[in-house]
């Protein structure tokens, strides 16, 4: 079993990082090397901008390359209780942003030639309780009125035309999901954006953000220093560089991954006949979904606990325990890779992007990144460029978390708090 993200391992690594020390100047500084770094990098040199963007590690190493393989529009929240707080029109507004984040995927993907299997092939939202599926149709009634006309009701005796497992009780089909390779996706984009002439600096972990002017900067990295008249903060839940007031509305939560040897066609088709990516609704569920060479991707978070190879194996087995349970059919089945990743959860689990004292940022994607990363990657190219109307994001409010000043100490109370809100309800 190997301790290292499947999609990194499968893919063929970016190798046009620029070579020697940072130094003049640009008109961009991205900080992060992941998918919405690389996307408003890609947007960016297209429009005729130099751009540098600033790797601490290796391009896609983070959360973009660290992910379930799936790319599915829907917010994290039932729309009923969006439009609570936010009302229907401004949370319709946003449900929209993440379907047009999908398809803004599935442009790129057929503009720059990306062979990264991306499918179309829709998202099961599972009943993990029998009185789960009650709240699922209630939420579908809204949904289907007004953002989601197609979505279709798996009602509790049809479950198995979906999952191979007793283990659920109905669902929910969302036609818009997709999935695709996360490192030849993420390989692809990097390249897209060093052909249109973005330099692209792995090994550049930023250890200084100096102001001149306006939205001007000196960003000092470990390969040397760079002016840019503006920067855009791409970071993610990176807990790297001089960006404090990011970090206290940020929560790194560990996910964790693991994939399967590859299947036979008949044992795939039994889990999965319709290769759907998939979810469930408890608080610490689960996410799963097949590869096309069969592999079951499958993933939750199954400890509050950061990533490292000891918490990765710990939690890999954890996960392997409840993907046995719910497929026994996969008894004596290999674990060929485990891997986790952070998560960069906000309080109210929406992303946010925007700028703030000179400084353009887009991040806080809360699970849900794939899509929208790739999506405000290009829209904060926009916004760059002076289409500030182009945000979808505009204007949501973002207070600190309380009591979080630095590493996530209380993430074991609120796993207990979860595991015990599951065990209720």
């Amino acid at each position: 079993m190997k301790l290292e993200p499947y999609w990194l391992d499968s893919a063929p690594r970016f190798d046009a990082d620029t070579a020697g020390p940072l130094a003049g100047k640009v008109d961009v500084a991205i900080v992060g090397g992941g998918f919405t770094g690389l996307s408003a990098a890609l947007a960016l040199a297209k429009s005729g901008a130099s751009v540098a963007v600033l790797e601490a590690g290796r391009v896609i190493g983070e959360a973009s390359g660290r992910n379930g393989g799936h790319c599915n529009n829907g917010t994290a929240h039932d729309l009923a209780g969006l439009a609570a707080s936010l009302g229907l029109e401004r949370a319709s507004a946003l449900y929209r942003a993440f379907d047009t984040a999908v398809d803004q995927v599935e442009a790129l993907v057929a503009e720059e030639a990306i062979d990264c299997d991306f499918r179309r092939t829709g998202k099961i939202k599972l009943a993990a309780k029998p009185e789960h599926f009650a709240k699922l149709e209630k939420s579908a009634e809204l949904l289907q009125r007004t953002v989601e006309p197609d979505l279709v009701i798996v009602r509790p005796e049809e479950t198995r035309t979906e999952i191979g497992s007793d283990g659920f009780y109905g669902g929910l089909v969302f036609p818009r999901g997709a999935h695709m390779h996360m490192g030849r996706f993420g390989a692809g984009l990097a390249n897209a954006a060093a052909r249109r002439g973005a330099g692209i600096f792995e090994n550049a972990r930023v250890t200084g953000l100096h102001r001149l002017n306006g939205s001007a900067h000196r960003v000092v990295t470990t390969r040397g220093g760079i002016e840019a008249g503006q920067v855009l903060l791409a970071t993610g839940a990176s807990r790297e560089g001089p960006f404090a007031w990011l970090r206290r509305r940020i929560v790194p939560v560990g996910s964790f991954i693991i994939a399967t040897e590859p299947l036979s066609d008949n044992l795939a088709a039994s889990i999965m006949p319709t290769r759907r990516t998939a979810t469930t609704t408890k608080n610490i569920g689960n996410y799963f979904r097949l590869t096309p060479d069969n592999r079951l991707i499958f993933g939750g978070r199954a400890r509050f606990a950061l990533s490292s190879p000891k918490s990765d194996a710990k939690s890999g087995a954890i996960l392997q325990a409840r993907m046995l349970e719910l497929f026994p059919q996969l008894a004596g089945t290999r674990i060929d890779y485990c891997w986790g990743g952070l998560v960069d959860m906000t309080s109210d689990r929406l992303p946010r992007a925007g700028e703030r004292d000179g400084l353009f940022y887009a991040l806080g994607y809360s699970g849900h990144g794939t899509q929208m990363s790739v999506h405000m990657g290009q829209i904060m190219a926009r916004v760059m460029g002076g289409d500030a109307k182009a945000n979808p994001l505009a204007g949501l409010d973002w207070p600190a978390v309380p009591g979080h000043f630095g590493p996530p100490w209380f993430l074991p109370f609120v796993g207990a708090y979860y595991r015990y809100q599951d065990w209720r309800h």
